[in-house]
């Protein structure tokens, strides 16, 4: 990673490094990571002291993955871990673990299973809004394109009802569930060809919801950032070349720039934004490189590659596309957390950086 010469504009410090961390969500200014089933929390004021890791809690999984986890490779071969983390008003967790939705009342040290996922291993995002429900889509391979469903709980965690189903034939999976403060709405990606790719804006009850973008590879997304002036997501589509864009309030759709390849995680630092690409290898997506890309404002000159890493050398069907995390949740402070996956020399490794003006 070549970091002097990519943030010469970009204005990022890293300030602080922590291997085997995988950052999940921001609450205010404490940042949630795991170390496989162990989940810790650190305030983020100033991390070039002394940063302090506090356990929070941990999940017992089957035999099996108490193994697997203890090593790096064989962690990333079998997706152990958490996956999604939301971090509700009361304090309780809930999180996505391979095969289960898992939840912590406030006080306790130890995650309890709330629901078994029967079609696929788990969501790619967990959404809380400020009412108090939780959110979540089906995220599984779909060959027969069965209906899909949408899952929420209004009693933190401890039941899950659907509250959203598309019918059969309509979507192969959801992508993403994010809440918009801004336009006290959510905002539902899914995917992944023709008209089942789609953005989609829905009332915070889905007793309303409708579709935005349709029926094209650039709508197939799954990391949408609202701000107060629209919405910013980055597609995610081996078949074409792929944009961040910006949707703004009147829903007039900008595409800002283009990116080297797919994308699956973005996030908002302050007034910026921030999105990161993946390494998946197709006719279109030939970077071996993962990279991060940053705005300092919505036009396509204040877009620029920040951060990048080298694809590792082991292959990616077995241990995952190179990429890099972003956590979910508010953030209140100036650092932006990341951690790359399956890169040379920063492989599961949590970094902060100060993000200047």
């Amino acid at each position: 990673m070549n970091e002097t010469d990519l943030n010469r504009n970009g204005g990022l410090t890293r300030v602080a490094r922590f291997p085997r961390l995988r950052a999940l969500a921001w609450s205010g200014d404490h940042l949630y990571a795991s170390r496989g089933y162990d989940l810790m929390r650190a305030r983020i004021q100033d991390p070039s002291a002394s940063l302090t890791w506090q356990p929070v809690a941990n999940f017992q999984p089957a035999l099996r993955r108490r193994f697997s986890v203890m090593n790096r490779l064989t962690a990333r071969l079998f997706r152990d871990g958490f996956h999604a983390l939301a971090v509700l008003p009361s304090g309780a967790l809930i999180a996505a673990v391979p095969g289960a939705i898992v939840m912590l009342r406030p006080g306790e040290t130890e995650f309890h299973r709330s629901h078994t996922i029967l079609r696929g291993t788990r969501p790619l995002h967990i959404t809380a809004v400020p009412s108090g429900a939780i959110f979540w889509g089906e995220y599984f391979d779909n060959a027969a394109r069965d209906e899909v469903h949408i899952y929420a709980s209004t009693d933190a965690g401890a039941t899950w009802s659907v509250a959203y189903t598309f019918p059969k034939g309509a979507i192969r999976h959801v992508h993403n569930i994010v809440h918009d403060p801004w336009g006290n709405c959510l905002w539902v990606l899914t995917g992944d060809y023709g008209d089942e790719c789609r953005v989609l804006r829905a009332a915070c009850d889905f007793s309303r919801v409708e579709a935005m973008l349709q029926g094209k590879q650039q709508a197939r997304a799954v990391a949408a950032i609202p701000t107060e002036d629209g919405l910013y997501f980055s597609s995610d589509t081996p078949l074409e070349s792929n944009y961040i864009y910006r949707l703004d309030r009147q829903a007039s759709l900008q595409q800002v720039t283009q990116i080297s390849s797919s994308s699956i995680y973005g996030c908002r630092v302050g007034s910026r934004v921030f999105f990161s690409t993946m390494v998946e290898p197709s006719d279109v997506n030939r970077d071996r490189h993962v990279r991060v890309y940053g705005c300092n404002g919505g036009s396509a000159k204040d877009w620029h590659p920040l951060l990048e890493w080298q694809k590792d050398r082991w292959p990616m069907g077995l241990f995952q596309y190179g990429n890099a995390f972003m956590p979910d949740g508010n953030n209140t402070t100036p650092f932006l957390a990341l951690t790359p996956v399956a890169v040379e020399s920063d492989d599961i490794v949590t970094s902060l950086y100060l993000v200047g003006s």
